[in-house]
């Protein structure tokens, strides 16, 4: 018990959530560089560095130089066992990282310093304000021309309606950038060298009073981070660790994570603050990480992580007590006992067979087609944890095989990628015709070039005009049975057999819901 309290504290697992192209998958990098995991940062968008991220180790993500599924990396520092999850920013994935927000116990939110709150930044901090996620705000880019410092944080506070704390401040920006002011610790930190993609050694002054700090940034920089720095003291609240635990205080750093620039002070902050694995609901009851009885869920499923081995890979959350290599656990769902002889970590594709795992961790467990996202393993009790479920799609097409000699691969392909939950597949109880359904369309162009680089299968779609999926759940089945005679071409199957409906409008959806008053028409697959 001793152990697995002591292991607890030491845990951190965050996921890194942003709008597209605001730095995100670049933190991740330089993250991972601080902590030792990787000797040198690649970048998502390789040109002159020949090297691409390492959490974007799927090929389509090395020639789009976009995310386009969770990856997971952990690493060890200042004793502290650190589980990053760094999540696909596009909005066309939106679900991946919906799913993964369950799985992490805060959250870091990169905003651009030139284009400040975006789109899908406002959505990913509505969940986490929902869930009461912990917050850290990481402003980025600070080496390009970019909003004044004040300004973004007003916009933060507007549009995200977030508390916020700065715990460092730019000196400088975009050709004038020179360093941050760590307000957490009181030291200026300069980076200097040509080379931006190594860690360089950096400057510490405490005393922003002293003579020595217009020495290292000039007389005019100097005095305006003075004016600054007091400006910050007099507006924004001090640092209140139980605010923030609570996710009502938010800690702001700014930086340049390309140039490693107030990176490891986010890092060295992040570990000292960041919460431990906190207990999680299930609909029995709530599960505290201190508790011996193991329990787990699992929140995404990789399929085809490694093409050469047709393997599909489990991402389990560990939420309570220790998982064991070789021991008997059960699968909630399913009513059977399985055994993991090759449990996983992870940096990002590199993996390791691990003995034990703890509160916090995520394993992979190599998956013959036993899970589905939002499966529970635990030591024994019925538990079942909420809250990862399926969206109401708003894309659609007709899926069609585009070489008759691949059937089989391209059936295979479908089951495996569909798994994943990134797209769901319906089939018609009309005429059997298998329909795709994603939140985004770019969705559809990742399939289809995954079936043909990882399945050896083509395929080509075709447009089905749908307004929305809904799931429908019955307490009278005459009337559902009265239901699907009268809609049988709107009416399909997911992949578990639950009876989907097909509205063309809201106009008709809202006439099917008045007509058929005894069926419950949900907009979620969990109800």
């Amino acid at each position: 018990m001793v152990k697995i309290f002591e292991e607890i504290l030491r845990r951190r697992t965050f996921g890194i959530v942003s709008h597209p192209d605001a730095g995100k998958t670049t933190l991740t990098e330089k993250l991972l560089l601080f902590g030792g995991a990787i000797q040198e940062a690649g970048a998502v968008k390789s040109n002159k560095i020949k090297k691409t991220a390492t959490s974007d180790f799927m090929e389509i993500e090395k020639q789009r130089g976009i995310s386009v599924a969770t990856s997971v990396m952990a690493f060890e520092y200042l004793d502290r066992h650190i589980n990053i999850l760094d999540t696909p920013g596009h909005q066309d994935f939106a679900e991946d990282t919906f799913r993964t927000l369950t799985a992490v116990d805060s959250a870091i939110v990169v905003v651009d310093v030139a284009k400040g709150v975006e789109t899908q930044t406002e959505k990913l901090v509505n969940v986490c304000r929902m869930r009461k996620t912990p917050i850290m705000v990481f402003i980025n880019k600070l080496d390009r021309e970019g909003r004044d410092g004040f300004d973004l944080l007003d916009e933060i506070e507007a549009k995200l309606g977030l508390k916020l704390c700065p715990l460092s401040w730019p000196v400088g920006m975009g050709a004038e950038f020179q360093g941050v002011y760590n307000i957490w610790n009181s030291s200026l930190l300069l980076y200097e060298g040509s080379n931006k993609q190594k860690i360089e050694k950096s400057f510490s002054i405490n005393d922003l009073g002293s003579s020595d700090l217009e020495n290292r940034i000039g007389e005019n920089a100097a005095n305006t981070l003075r004016d600054e720095i007091e400006l910050i003291r007099g507006v924004y609240p001090k640092f209140d660790k139980k605010a923030y635990l609570e996710g009502d205080l938010c800690p702001v750093f700014f930086g340049s994570a390309l140039n490693n620039f107030g990176v490891k002070e986010l890092l060295d902050c992040f570990v000292e603050i960041a919460p431990s694995p906190q207990p999680k609901m299930s609909i029995e009851r709530l599960v505290d990480p201190t508790e011996n009885i193991f329990s787990g869920f699992v929140f995404k499923i990789h399929a085809n992580i490694d093409p050469n081995h047709r393997s599909r890979i489990a991402f389990v959350k560990i939420v309570s007590g220790e998982f064991q290599r070789n021991k008997n656990y059960f699968h909630v769902r399913e009513k059977r006992q399985l055994k993991f002889s090759s449990p996983l970590t992870f940096l990002a594709s590199k993996r390791a067979i691990v003995e034990s795992a703890f509160p916090g961790d995520i394993i992979g467990l190599p998956d013959t087609g036993n899970f589905r996202i939002g499966d529970s393993l635990t030591s024994g009790e019925e538990l079942n944890f909420k809250g990862i479920p399926s969206f109401s799609p708003e894309h659609f097409r007709f899926i069609n095989n585009a070489d008759p000699l691949k059937s089989k691969q391209l059936s295979k392909g479908i089951d495996q990628l569909m798994d994943e939950g990134v797209a769901q597949l319906f089939t018609l109880k009309s005429n059997g015709r298998k329909i795709i359904g994603t939140v985004g369309a770019l969705q559809y162009e990742v399939i289809q070039y995954r079936l043909e680089h990882e399945y050896g299968a083509k395929c080509s779609y075709e447009n089905y005009s749908a307004h929305k999926a809904l799931w429908i759940e019955s307490k009278n089945e005459k009337q559902l049975e009265e239901f699907l005679k009268f809609k049988s071409r709107y009416t399909a199957e997911d992949k578990f057999g639950r009876i989907v409906f097909f509205a063309d409008s809201s106009f008709g959806l809202q006439m099917s819901i008045e007509k058929f008053d005894k069926l419950v028409f949900h907009e979620k697959s969990e109800y």
